[in-house]
């Protein structure tokens, strides 16, 4: 089907954590190719693998030293076109992790780049000279903390990176630098893959006259953590400029039938339109992978506000909404104040299944995984060792998958890269999995997602919102009337005489009362209103 992306779901593989093949505990592509079953027994469509390709690992793969090769941690090229073939024969999509804003200062060219003024890669980077006095020439800051600029003494220049100071910004100004990437991914495009996750893709193209960001007017104080988000990148990323890029992107992909593009956009204040401007028609990307829904935020006004936003703005665009992934504290964990983790969870994956777009799911949310404790000792992401013990950085939902209660959960059989800790371990798929595990969590993903692909209207219909107080979230996917408690405490609606529940529900009804308990949700059908009682 040409538009197979529109409407799916997609499970995200964060390849050292899934499935180590080698005893080295470290996931792996043999490993994941052998976990494929369990994907495909979810009821997905794609799945996502996070970076694979050769890297220092400054940034676990999303610092690229090369963009045609496997890493030696995760096998070969055979290994991947043997995942492609195992995934394609279970029915699964393969779209991998394109981080193409920037490599890594391991990168030949940029090697290269840092050499001299002169050279024949001198500008595929972002070089700047100093002021007068000697700093960097405007106020960017850098996603990791700090100025986003970086001294060389090589160049006597600063660079430019929005991440790590070994994360240097290509410079998409230069047409080579375009042409060069669009080759690397078409690589992959003959490779086999059916699309691209495109990494920090707002963030492509600089203001040229590097004018200083202001400060963004909704913040009254200092961050907690972070001054990141004191900022209004106008200027940093966000450029006019990247939309005719994007435009070159669909049509490499085009040139392939059934491929697909879903780009990151990483941005706090106008995240809706940016994700609007970027799947306005047939020419730009096929979808844009929210941040919307990955924060603390729990109430109905908010998730409606973020999914009538994205719709307002671009009637026929693609959103493509997560809960989860490997940058954010996992759901559940962050939404512990709001009910108990299972309900919390099979909760989760119902809201889902009601949202109008595509879908993403994140390794081990389907088993209602919670957010692992990590001691400063254990740590490996940068910034949680630049802001300890404030922000504990992404290690707590990157630890393994667990497949069983063994030593190792049944990831490796060496020491895993990062622990696996009691309360993980207690949320296994053999345990979930079991006969008598009906109740489990995995069951509630499986029938849900099931569901979705049963009812037309939940892959297709248009959303119209009830008029519903809070913790109520209601709205209706064509004649299908979706709500959701969210709140630990039980709530009343009084629906349509008459109208009936459908597939999955945490709920009764009796004539034309409906009881919701905690974190309770329902499917009706022949319910034509809705309202508190």
């Amino acid at each position: 089907m040409q538009d197979w992306w529109r409407n799916s779901v997609t499970y995200q593989i964060y390849p050292r954590s899934f499935q180590d093949s080698s005893g080295n505990g470290i996931g792996d592509l043999p490993g994941i190719t052998a976990r494929l079953d369990h994907v495909a027994s979810l009821g997905v469509d794609a799945i996502w693998l996070s970076p694979i390709f050769t890297s220092p690992m400054a940034d676990m793969g999303y610092d690229v030293s090369n963009y045609t090769d496997i890493d030696p941690l995760f096998g070969t090229l055979a290994d991947f076109d043997a995942l492609v073939a195992r995934a394609h024969a279970l029915g699964l999509r393969v779209i991998v992790d394109q981080v193409i804003s920037h490599s890594s200062d391991q990168h030949p060219f940029f090697v290269e780049s840092r050499s001299s003024r002169d050279n024949p890669r001198a500008d595929w980077y972002v070089w700047v000279d100093p002021l007068p006095d000697g700093t960097p020439p405007n106020n960017w800051v850098s996603v990791f903390g700090g100025s986003a600029w970086e001294w060389d003494a090589r160049r006597r220049q600063y660079y430019l990176h929005n991440f790590l100071t070994s994360q240097p910004d290509f410079n998409f100004h230069n047409p080579d630098v375009q042409d060069w990437l669009l080759s690397t991914m078409r690589f992959w495009l003959d490779r086999g893959v059916d699309g691209f996750r495109l990494d920090t893709v707002n963030f492509y193209f600089h203001d040229q006259s590097l004018r200083s960001n202001p400060p963004d007017p909704r913040n009254t104080a200092a961050p907690k953590v972070n001054p990141y988000d004191m900022q209004d990148h106008l200027y940093s990323k966000n450029r006019p400029e990247n939309l005719a890029f994007l435009e070159r992107l669909r049509a490499l992909t085009d040139e392939y039938e059934g491929r697909a593009m879903v780009g990151e956009v990483g941005e706090s204040r106008r995240a809706g339109e940016i994700m609007a401007q970027y799947t306005a028609g047939n020419s730009r990307l096929h979808m844009a992978y929210s941040f919307d829904m990955l924060g603390p935020e729990f109430t109905a006004d908010h998730f409606r506000q973020k999914i009538e936003g994205f719709y307002s703005a671009a009637p026929n665009g693609c959103p493509c909404w997560s809960f989860s992934n490997h940058d954010v504290i996992r759901h559940v964990t962050r939404w512990q104040d709001h009910g108990a983790p299972d309900a919390l969870a099979k909760q989760a994956i119902a809201m889902l299944i009601g949202f109008e777009g595509s879908l993403c799911l994140y390794q081990g949310e389907e088993l209602g995984q919670t957010e692992t404790d990590i001691l400063y000792s254990e740590l490996t992401d940068p910034p949680g060792f630049k802001f300890w013990p404030d922000y504990k950085g992404r290690d707590g939902c990157r630890t393994p998958m667990v497949w069983d209660d063994s030593a190792q959960a049944g990831f490796t059989t060496g020491t895993p890269w990062l622990p696996i800790k009691a309360p993980q371990k207690a949320r296994n798929v053999a345990g979930q999995d079991a006969e008598h595990a009906t109740g489990s969590v995995l069951a509630a993903y499986r029938t849900a997602l099931a569901f979705r692909k049963e009812i037309p209207a939940l892959r297709y219909g248009k959303t119209r919102f009830a008029n519903l107080p809070e913790p109520i979230l209601g709205f209706w996917r064509d004649g299908l009337l979706c709500l959701y408690n969210l709140s630990p405490q039980p709530q009343q609606l009084h629906v349509t005489q008459g109208a009936a529940l459908t597939g999955p529900h945490a709920a009764a009804l009796s004539g034309a009362k409906l009881q919701l308990p905690a974190n309770g949700f329902a499917f009706l059908t022949g319910a034509t209103e809705v309202k508190p009682g």
